[in-house]
């Protein structure tokens, strides 16, 4: 091959290369200018909800609708016995809710991770995650106000654990497959059971991930509304027995938004700001443990 032939070929592979990397840049530019406006389009939305929440909610805000129960129509109130309910029912299915499903998450990742019972612990986990929150509501209504033939804040509650346990199994089960094998293994040379090196060495190095886990569970409880509907129901008084209808804060939002009384739609707003807060404040609680943890 001559020298010319030779320096022809170099550079249409030059030219060829040349037309790749422009391609490749404009690919490049088209798929960014198409994320960030998605991205835009997405703060958009969330900025303008955040904005109206703010503005009509924290000006419902009073002392009145912290102390207050929930008035008639056209009547001053507030939401002190929905905020109360839906206190006690979140505290109680966490409570519940969170030991099922750290053990639960311990079996999976550190005893039969491969077994049939693993295999068909997680399916069902699954199934409760991605299961419509109503239906779950529409299940212990079945299970338990029917048979008892009353509403009440333990039907709430047991609703909201359900919700609570697979979360916090799927959350438990990863962050425990992130332990370095060392780790475990460096304890079992040392002769510490299994029990101790669970609870001393792997639960340790997981226990902002898990944490993380729980709070994002209560997050999410914090405004399940469908399966309070079908079991805590409601109630207009203040109620300190979990046995009888009991008032939360979803579903007092859910009626009084779709009122046509001008109070009642300012209390929603007001609840929806509450609400709106303390799953915030949960989230950023979250990505400080998680952000600790690294």
């Amino acid at each position: 091959m001559s020298t010319g032939d030779a320096l022809l070929n170099a550079k249409a592979l030059a030219e060829t290369r040349q037309a790749m990397y422009a391609r490749r840049k404009n690919i490049n530019i088209l798929a960014l200018i198409l994320s960030l406006t998605a991205m835009a389009f997405g703060l958009f939305w969330l900025f303008w909800i955040l904005f109206e929440t703010v503005r009509q909610g924290f000006a419902g805000l009073t002392i009145a609708t912290l102390t207050q129960m929930t008035p008639p129509p056209n009547d001053e109130g507030g939401l002190a016995n929905a905020i109360y309910g839906s206190f006690l029912m979140v505290a109680l299915a966490t409570f519940v809710g969170t030991p099922i499903g750290i053990m639960a998450g311990i079996y999976l990742a550190e005893f039969e991770p491969k077994s049939w019972l693993a295999s068909i612990t997680r399916f069902v986990n699954d199934i409760l995650l991605s299961a419509p929150s109503i239906v779950i509501g529409l299940f212990v209504y079945a299970v338990v106000v029917a048979r008892f033939k009353s509403f009440s804040g333990f039907a709430g509650a047991m609703s909201l654990a359900l919700i609570v346990i697979p979360v916090v199994i799927r959350t438990t089960e990863n962050m425990l497959q992130l332990v370095p094998p060392g780790l475990r293994e460096a304890a079992y040379a040392l002769g510490a059971p299994k029990w101790k090196v669970i609870l001393s060495i792997t639960m340790r190095a997981a226990r902002a991930g898990v944490v993380t886990g729980v709070l994002l569970a209560v997050a999410r409880i914090a405004g399940e509304t469908a399966p309070l509907l079908f079991t805590a129901l409601n109630n207009q008084f203040w109620t300190s027995s979990m046995g009888q209808p009991m008032a939360s804060l979803p579903v007092v939002i859910f009626k009084f938004a779709m009122s046509p009384y001008e109070n009642w739609q300012q209390l929603a707003w007001a609840g929806v700001f509450l609400i709106t807060l303390a799953v915030l404040g949960l989230n950023i609680l979250a990505r400080v443990l998680t952000r600790h943890k690294h």
